[in-house]
């Protein structure tokens, strides 16, 4: 069967649905993550290999949770329910989930059929991660139950003849060892894919999709110098030569050389058409007095959008704007699924009367995905590594109105950290770090005299894509070095501080 059928995960809210993608194409299997509420024409017109019903926060017992439509289980798709996914399964089907006073969360034992199909080959019994307090306690006809742990008797059940599956347990975290294999025997033996979704299909795909799209008209590509942006603007060279033009506008919130090194690296070494816009005095003009996080964002997105109608009239018949949107952009900026975190300057942040029609050849990727395929298309590794950088720049690294003086201090603040970070051998083990200024003054000493200067923040975290991170342990050594080169070196900061919050609770970026 063509992998070019995906397998769609609908998204009941739970903390983990965007996993179970990621786990799902870690297998080289397409996966997205879809609303719950999709009707039963869109699921068609989809034409999924498969379906996965993700956990949740409700009880299928209380009023107003989400249901499944029976019907979804006629459609002859295999479907697997992961939690509550299981839970709403079993009802729609017949069968009763009850609250038994028995939930369970964190570690539990697990007991498994090894004849059951997700279960080929693991051990009878194993380790697992439950977070549940209701339970399956009818099975719906032609299901038998395949696992069971200390507080669920029926901690999995399958019909095969249906090709029906489904697990109370999370198959998709680190913490239930052989998971990922189960959602790999579902995609591979269940949903019966090839597990050839690569990197180099990807461009194929992405090449023939673009030159569909576009067909003779010019394009402009938002080019900021990440990895992003510049795997977006290869694909749609690759795609359709010299009719795109890239568009890099400094906005005067680029860190330390960033504007230099995107001019040498697409203008000289890749030879792709290239304009270099120098906007630094309209953007801080926008962005005087500005405080609120989403209102920078969104001043910033509209700004960028009419610089690049500007620079299309100056070009003849250009329909098009590309842009380095990632899934997890599309993701926090919010569904009718999932809450919306904040406007990514390219997703919520567009003005709604734009003269150009956008083309995200990566709006389906996460970032480590585009770091595969920007290795395929033979970029250099200090682009394919590159730490994300938003496209509002230090704007949102300034926790309150941005001046000159405050972009001034924190690029030099962030190019030290930076320096260090390299020096020490983790940048590479890093998803981003970054320097922080925020708007307040704290007093302190410094040649036998009061200072009464900004403070600066690090934040370093690792991640694998963004959704989830953790505050990196750098060592004390390392920190110190950074925190006495800032205070000795950056005019008008007086002291340095660590961020140690996790996503969640915290974002990665401050605003």
């Amino acid at each position: 069967m063509a992998d070019d059928r995906p397998i769609l995960v609908f998204d009941f809210g739970a903390q983990y649905a965007q996993l179970i993608a990621r786990r799902i194409r870690e297998r080289s299997v397409l996966s997205e993550l879809v609303p719950h509420d999709l009707t039963m024409a869109e699921i068609t017109a989809r034409n999924p290999a498969g379906i996965v019903l993700s956990g949740g926060p409700a009880s299928v017992n209380e009023p107003d949770a989400p249901s499944v439509d029976p019907a979804l289980f006629d459609l002859g798709v295999p479907v697997l329910g992961i939690c509550y996914g299981m839970q709403a399964m079993a009802q729609a089907l017949g069968g009763t989930v009850s609250g038994t006073g028995a939930g369970e969360f964190g570690k539990a034992e697990l007991t498994v059929q090894p004849d059951a199909v997700l279960f080929t080959g693991l051990s009878p019994t194993s380790s697992c991660w439950m977070s549940h307090n209701d339970s399956v306690t009818i099975l719906p006809d032609g299901f038998r139950a395949t696992a069971s742990s200390p507080g669920a008797p029926v901690a999995a059940m399958e019909d095969v003849a249906r090709r029906l599956h489904a697990v109370q347990f999370h198959p998709e975290v680190v913490h239930t060892p052989g998971g990922t294999d189960m959602l790999e025997r579902f995609a591979i033996d269940v949903c019966g894919l090839a597990g050839t979704w690569t990197p180099r299909r990807v461009i194929d795909e992405q090449i023939e999709r673009i030159r569909a799209q576009v067909g003779d008209r010019r394009v402009l590509c938002g080019l900021s110098g990440g990895v992003d942006s510049a795997v977006a603007a290869l694909l749609v060279h690759r795609a359709v030569g010299d009719q795109l033009t890239c568009v890099f506008v400094d906005h005067g919130m680029l860190r330390e050389g960033e504007a230099e090194q995107v001019v040498e690296t697409f203008g000289h070494h890749y030879k792709v058409p290239l304009v270099h816009v120098q906007a630094q005095e309209r953007f801080l003009t926008l962005l005087a007095g500005v405080t609120d996080p989403e209102r920078k964002r969104k001043i910033i997105g509209e700004a960028f959008i009419r610089v690049f109608e500007e620079e299309a009239r100056k070009l003849d018949d250009v329909g098009f704007l590309v842009q380095g949107t990632l899934y997890s952009d599309v993701i926090e900026s919010g569904s009718n699924t999932a809450a919306k975190i904040k406007s990514h300057h390219n997703v919520g942040g567009l003005p709604d009367d734009m003269d150009l029609e956008l083309c995200e050849p990566l709006r389906l990727l996460f970032k480590d995905e585009v770091r595969q395929v920007g290795s395929e298309l033979g970029m250099p590794e200090r682009m394919v590594w590159r730490q994300p950088f938003p496209g509002p720049g230090l704007a949102i690294r300034i926790i309150g109105d941005v001046t000159e003086e405050r972009l001034n201090i924190l690029r030099h603040a962030d190019a030290v950290l930076q320096e260090e970070i390299r020096a020490a051998d983790w940048y590479r083990r890093l998803w981003q770090s970054f320097a922080v200024l925020p708007t307040i003054r704290s007093v302190g000493v410094m040649g036998d005299a009061r200072t009464y200067d900004y403070p600066i923040i690090i934040r370093a975290v690792t991640s694998e894509d963004a959704m989830t991170a953790d505050w990196a342990r750098l060592p004390y050594d390392l920190l110190e070095r950074i925190s006495t080169r800032i205070i000795n070196e950056v005019d008008g900061v007086n002291r340095v501080a660590l961020d140690i919050s996790s996503k969640p609770p915290g974002t990665i970026e401050w605003e």
